[in-house]
């Protein structure tokens, strides 16, 4: 057990490295930053100075070494475009988008395998046959389109919702939070389902299409014959025999959470950490942008290892073979 996550560590942190080496690379050929940063004024020498001053005049290898030397202590650099520590601007953006992500998270993770089981269970019903109709809507529609008619009907036509922003927040020291106010909460409804609906409608399809191939298996059958009741049937046996690629997908999903926050929080104008990405992308600034890159892909390299180390609590087969 040690050994294995040992070497799942391991792992890890090469795959940082090299997310962190490729996301550096590409940000080399987004533009130049010192074009957005000074006027149409400048000279010669504010150039070369501005330059030196942010280390751009140095090797790659030096930079790409300086940031992943500060990145492993917290410190990503100075924004060029605010011009303040890049970590300061990801702590006051990250509440918006990990309360985002939760509800989305939650909403898909819930909804998603209990519809599954309930459509596994009465296949054959109509409620169950109209639930997989609508879920193609989930799966076909892209996200920004959803957002976009989601905010056509609920705030442009019916007017009960907010079409973009998060509303009154609470200020809980570091963190603020649209969970104490009433604008906050109503804020937070549509934007968390055009974030989670997908998700939802892949784990539900997965676990019906999981649940009812376990359901066909001999030891069901037996459990069946012994006289086992449908609840103990259901939910002790069959359900659990499906977690273990449910839960690779969770995984994976609660990690695309996060990362394609991005098109919803550009869709609602969420003041998340995915609507910092889109402007420094526009204004060419790199810090921020190699920051959220390093950020995403140790959250997707987190949620992996838990995922791994879930299938050895679920499946006792996995255990025995390690």
């Amino acid at each position: 057990m040690i050994s294995f996550i040992i070497r799942r560590v391991l792992q890890s942190v090469l795959v940082l490295l090299v997310v962190g080496l490729v996301a550096f690379s590409m940000f080399r050929f987004v533009g130049d930053p010192i074009d957005n940063m000074l006027g149409q004024e400048r000279t010669i020498e504010d150039i070369e100075r501005l330059r030196t001053q942010l280390g751009l005049d140095q090797p790659f290898v030096v930079q790409y070494y300086k940031f992943l030397e500060g990145a492993v202590q917290g410190n990503f650099g100075v924004s060029y475009r605010q011009g303040r520590p890049v970590a300061e601007i990801i702590i006051e953006r990250a509440p918006a988008t990990l309360e985002l992500a939760a509800v989305s998270g939650v909403l898909a993770i819930l909804l998603g395998i209990a519809l599954g089981v309930f459509t596994a269970i009465r296949r054959n019903g109509f409620a169950a046959n109209f639930i997989m109709s609508a879920s193609l809507i989930g799966v076909s529609l892209p996200t920004f389109l959803i957002g976009i008619l989601l905010i056509y009907l609920f705030s442009v036509e019916l007017g009960w919702l907010p079409s973009f922003g998060r509303g009154e927040v609470v200020d809980l020291g570091w963190w603020s939070t649209g969970f104490l106010t009433e604008s906050g909460l109503k804020a937070l409804i549509l934007p968390s389902i055009t974030l989670g609906l997908y998700q939802m409608t892949l784990i539900m399809r997965l676990v019906r299409s999981e649940m009812l191939e376990v359901l066909r298996q001999d030891y069901i059958r037996f459990a069946r014959a012994r006289g086992l009741k449908d609840r103990a049937l259901y939910f002790r046996h069959a359900l659990k025999n499906t977690m273990v690629p449910v839960i690779t997908v969770i995984g994976l999903q609660l990690g695309a959470i996060i990362a394609f926050a991005i098109i919803t929080e550009t869709v609602f104008q969420w003041p998340g950490v995915g609507l910092l990405f889109i402007n420094a992308i526009q204004f060419v600034d790199i810090p921020v942008m190699a920051a959220y890159l390093m950020l995403i892909s140790v959250m997707f390299v987190a949620i992996n290892l838990i995922v791994d180390l879930l299938y050895l609590a679920i499946d006792p087969r996995l255990r025995i073979g390690r």
